[in-house]
This record gives structure tokens, C-alpha cells and sequence, in this order.
């Protein structure tokens, strides 16, 4: 990796790590804070958490094919005046309506697809996969991170402390993008980062892609639902004050990260995959049940957010791994789209069912739902098969001029290894489905010969 392509994936890495602190610092701490706002009830509340998740759904895809119109940095500029905006909003809001105005608008910033797309401009093929890594590393970082110092801030600075840090974050956010990421020389189309809209109706009608998606969607709809009940439980113990709460978040993601290794290592081995995501299902049961009967005793309240955590950590790891394998050649940055879309109305309709539920009943129903919920997606996995133990590759092409697209399919098709070729004939690239097992050296040397 050059020192160009360092300085895009060092910053829009730290870019994206700012963002995301922003929108889940208030995930511990926001259904604690009820009596700060006129208004709150615990439906609202729940509708607060997942809010930016309706606006990121709606608007990251228009964003996204915006900033092959007018360039990416114009709408990542935008997206993050748009997210202080909201973030403003809400650090001034007095009634919970105002709160969820102001997280709706922090997702109107919806800049992710265009980032992504901001980093395929800015490196090579080759390193591009590990670009890419580092990006998936960083939203866990900062997921993790937000759960720890957001009960810190809020313990200091309250609620619309938080709202202020993060409007920080944004401006922070700005400067990066105008003084230390790289401006692309030029913009290109990559299929494995960026959307094509005409391949959204192929992929919704592909339908272990559409399992996928349910999944992604389920997962965070569990995680948006169990954080309207979290905090308060860890509360009604009566043994952690809030001031201790980070303690609280710091330990069990630990302890869960480092339990959850094992399943994750098997994850990448597509053997085992379906056995993965049904052993984190029942992990799941297995955490609401032991919440359900707590009765506000903070060690099963603490074993139960432990195995949540083992059970979310591997589902998060293993479903963009499962995107990246069944995404058909050529369809990878368009399944993403998809599959973003799915997650963020997971959020939003998790924080708002799961408000609805605590004021209409209480937090056993809820963790009761949550059960309902993962065995009817139990049932959605039977279906499904392992994946194909594959990889993507891409190839620019050369002699495009003396060769048909005919021509190259054959001849990449000959390579050993080589399962599925995709050929764009106007951008000169090849896009490659390989066998993990039989690509090696060789086969990339043989690849070199149609690369300029």
C-alpha cells in the first residue's frame, strides 16, 4: 500500500470511526434519560434510538448515485453538515420530539455508500480487499468504544453532551475529508463498491441474498429492541449506578469478543457456517431467557447481556463474510446497498417496537418477542445451504481492443481456480468469482497475462 492509498484508507477509516461513535453514543445512555425531556414515554424513546436508521435507509442509496453525478467529496461534505445539523438539533432539544427530529437528521448524513465508493477511487485493485478490512474493522472499533464512554459522557456532560461531542466529531470529520483524505484524479465505476441500479431487481429476486438481508435486518432489529431494555435493567439492580455503567458495557464486551473468537474463526470456513449463525441463534435465545427471569439480579443481567454479545459479535462477522461469497460476480457493491438498506430498517424498526412493547407491557414481553422473533428466523436458516468456499477478484483488462469480451470469458474462464467471470467491456475490468482452494500463485500469474 502506497502512501497515497494509506493516507484515504488512515482517513476515511478515522471518518468513518467519528460518525459512528456519534450515532451509538447514545445507545446506553438515551433510555435512561427519559425525565430530561418533556414528553418521553418509553415508545419514544425506543422511536429516538433507531430514527437515524429510517433516514440512513431511505437516503444512502440516492446519496450514493448523487456522488457519481456531482463527486464524492461534495456529498460526504454535505452529509456531514447535515449530520451536525442534526446533531444540534438535538443538544438543544428540550422535548423528546425535538431528540427524534435531531436523530433523524444525523442519518440524513447518510455518506456510507459514498465512502465506500471514495475509497475504490482511491486505491488499487490489489489492495483493495484490505481496504476494504480495515473499513469493517473500524465500525467495530467504534461500535465497542460508543458503548463504553458513552455512559463516561453522559455521567459529565448529560445527554446533550453528548449531542455536542458529537457535532465535534462531524466538524472533525470535515476537516479530514478537506485537508488530509486525497481528492481521486479520477472516478471510476467499481462493481464491488458501488451501486448499479440496474442490477437491484436480479438481486432481489436471488434468494439466499434475500436470506442474507433478512438476517442483517433481524440482527440489528434485535440489537436496536434490547437497548430500549439494557440499560434500565442494569439499573433496576440497584447494585451499578450510572456512573458505573461503562464499567458495566466494558467488561461484557471483553469477555464476549474473547468467548466469541472460536465462532468467528469457524465462521470463514463455509463448512461451518450455517452451523455459526444456528449456534449464535440459539445463543441468543439463551441470553433473553436468562434476561427475561433477571428479577434485577445484576450478575444474570450481566450473563445475559454476555451472551447477547457473543451472539451479535458473530453474526456481525460472519454475514458481510456471507454477502461477499453468494453476491454474484460483478454484484458485490450492489448487494451491500441492499444489504445496508436492510440493516438500517432493522434499527429503526427495533427501536420503535421494542419502546412500543416496554410501554404497552414490560421488559419480559419484550425479551419474550425477542425470542419469538429469533426462532421464527431459525426457521427462515433451515433452508439454507453452506456457501461456496470463494472469493472475489478483479482484473483490468488489456487489449481490449484486439480481443472480444467472448474471448477474454474463455480464456479467464481456463484459468485454474476460476468459477464465474463477469466482463465489462467499456471499463476494461473483469470481475471473478474464485475457488479458495484450487486459486493460487500460478493462477494469479496466468490472470497477470490479461492485465495491462
Amino acid at each position: 500500500m502506497n502512501t497515497s492509498e494509506f493516507k484515504a484508507v488512515a482517513g476515511i477509516a478515522v471518518l468513518y470511526i467519528f460518525r459512528m461513535l456519534g450515532l451509538f453514543m447514545v445507545l446506553p445512555v438515551l433510555s435512561l434519560s427519559g425525565d430530561e425531556f418533556g414528553g418521553a414515554t418509553p415508545a419514544l424513546i425506543g422511536l429516538a434510538l433507531g430514527m437515524y436508521g429510517l433516514s440512513q435507509a431511505v437516503l444512502q442509496i440516492p446519496f450514493g448515485l448523487l456522488s457519481d453525478r456531482i463527486g464524492r467529496k461534495p456529498v460526504i461534505l454535505t452529509g456531514l453538515v447535515v449530520f451536525i445539523v442534526g446533531s444540534i438539533v438535538a443538544a438543544n432539544a428540550s422535548t423528546i420530539y425535538g431528540v427524534i427530529f435531531g436523530r433523524g437528521l444525523q442519518g440524513c448524513g447518510a455518506i456510507a455508500s459514498t465512502m465506500m465508493a471514495l475509497l475504490s477511487d482511491l486505491t488499487r485493485v490489489e489492495q483493495r480487499t484490505k481496504a476494504m478490512a480495515v473499513l469493517g474493522a473500524s465500525i467495530g472499533i467504534s461500535f465497542g468504544v460508543a458503548l463504553v464512554i458513552g455512559p463516561y459522557i453522559h455521567n459529565y456532560f448529560g445527554l446533550s453532551g453528548i449531542f455536542w461531542i458529537t457535532a465535534l466529531f462531524g466538524m472533525i470529520g470535515i476537516v479530514l475529508v478537506v485537508s488530509f483524505i486525497p481528492t481521486p484524479t479520477t472516478q471510476s465505476m467499481n462493481r464491488d463498491a458501488e451501486l448499479v441500479t440496474a442490477q437491484i431487481a436480479g438481486l432481489l429476486k436471488h434468494r439466499e441474498l434475500m436470506r442474507i438481508n433478512l438476517g442483517i435486518f433481524l440482527l440489528h432489529f434485535h440489537l436496536m429492541a434490547s437497548f430500549v431494555a439494557f440499560p434500565l435493567l442494569i439499573e433496576s439492580s440497584g447494585e451499578i449506578s450510572k456512573q458505573q455503567h461503562w464499567l458495566v458495557y466494558l467488561s461484557v464486551l471483553s469477555f464476549s469478543f474473547l468467548l466469541a473468537s472460536p465462532l468467528m474463526k469457524m465462521s470463514d470456513n463455509s463448512r461451518w457456517t450455517k452451523r455459526v449463525i444456528v449456534t449464535a441463534l440459539i445463543l441468543f435465545v439463551i441470553a433473553y431467557a436468562v434476561a427475561s427471569q433477571s428479577q434485577s439480579i445484576f450478575w444474570r443481567i450481566w450473563c445475559g447481556m454476555l451472551v447477547f454479545f457473543m451472539a451479535f459479535n458473530v453474526l456481525e462477522i460472519t454475514y458481510p463474510s456471507l454477502l461477499s461469497k453468494i453476491a454474484p460476480a460483478g454484484t458485490r457493491g450492489t448487494a451491500m446497498g441492499t444489504y445496508s438498506t436492510a440493516q438500517f430498517l432493522g434499527a429503526f424498526c427495533g427501536g420503535a417496537v421494542g419502546g412500543w412493547l416496554l410501554q404497552m407491557w414490560d421488559m419480559t414481553v419484550l425479551f419474550y418477542m425477542n425470542i419469538a422473533v429469533v426462532l421464527a428466523w431459525m426457521i427462515s436458516i433451515i433452508p439454507m445451504a453452506n456457501p461456496p468456499d470463494v472469493a472475489s477478484r478483479t482484473v483490468h483488462l488489456a487489449d481490449v481492443d484486439n480481443w472480444t469480451a467472448n474471448q477474454f470469458r474463455e480464456a479467464l474462464s481456463s484459468v485454474a481456480g476460476v468459477e464465474e467471470v463477469v466482463i465489462i467491456a467499456d471499463d476494461r475490468i473483469a470481475y471473478l468469482k474464485v475457488d479458495s482452494n484450487r486459486f493460487d500463485d500460478e493462477s494469479i500469474d496466468q490472470l497477470n497475462k490479461f492485465s495491462r
